[in-house]
């Protein structure tokens, strides 16, 4: 007998860790899946210029993402003219 609920509480253990293992496994598919990567990543940079709380637009971030755009449009602007 007690080597029967021996064997049995070792089957019902491995059971278990066979499931925590199918589900470890399930949601690490889940997070490395391409489309919920480029959800999260979305979801990320929304964050960066949509106030999370409010939805209004952080336009301190707009701004600067806007000057660093154009300073290095015109970088390349200038020095292509001076390559010239």
């Amino acid at each position: 007998m007690g080597q029967d609920q021996q064997l049995s509480a070792l089957e019902r253990e491995i059971e278990e860790t066979r499931e925590n293992l199918a589900n470890t496994i399930d949601q690490l598919l889940y997070r490395v899946h391409p489309k919920t990567i480029a959800t999260r990543e979305v979801n990320s940079i929304k964050a960066h210029y949509v106030d999370p709380l409010t939805g209004q637009p952080r336009t301190d971030n707009i701004l600067k993402t806007v000057g660093i755009v154009v300073g290095v449009v015109g970088f390349f602007v200038v020095v292509r003219r001076v390559v010239r």
